[in-house]
């Protein structure tokens, strides 16, 4: 009985030391390059190449609901990519074949949903990016798969700065 209590010790002490040395390894993959006013940009490495993003979260969040997970904003470019590509995380998930509008100082662009996740239509990254660049406020609205609208409002100051920081890290 002692030996297999034992043998079950070393398993437990054996596991937690490699979840441990796991943990310690990817954070170290994980390096904050700068905070940008209301953005963050952050490079990771990912099987062996280096790949950034930016990121915010909203400064104001509405709507009906009871319950809701983060939300957010996030710029990514990963290495070997033409452009970063934006995304945005709602926090529940979508009505399907619903669309979100993301709307910048007037300008309107619609995205399409999927789960949990809103992105750009291919080829319109980049004048999404653009309009951020130029932007001071952005409003993401969305609808629930409960049929639930939320708006989102977020500050665009220093996103030209991390976005910048992005494309010198990781160019």
């Amino acid at each position: 009985m002692k030996q297999h209590r034992n043998l079950i010790i070393t398993i437990v002490i054996t596991l937690s030391t490699l979840i441990a040395i796991s943990v310690v390894a990817h954070a170290e993959q994980d390096k904050l390059l700068g905070e940008f006013r209301d953005w963050i940009a952050v490079s990771f490495v990912e099987n062996g190449n280096l790949n950034c993003y930016i990121v915010s979260q909203p400064k104001k969040e509405k709507g009906k609901y009871t319950q809701r997970g983060p939300a957010y904003v996030q710029v990514t470019l990963r290495h070997g990519a033409e452009s970063a590509v934006v995304s945005f995380q709602a926090g529940y998930r979508f009505k399907e074949t619903s669309e979100v509008h993301v709307q910048i100082d007037g300008d309107t662009q619609a995205l399409f949903t999927q789960s949990e996740m809103a992105w750009a239509y291919p080829g319109e990254d980049k004048m999404l990016i653009d309009s951020m660049r130029q932007g001071k406020r952005m409003i993401v609205m969305g609808t629930s798969w409960r049929g639930t609208e939320t708006t989102d409002t977020y500050s665009l100051y220093g996103f030209t700065k991390a976005y910048n920081e992005l494309l010198h890290s990781c160019s």
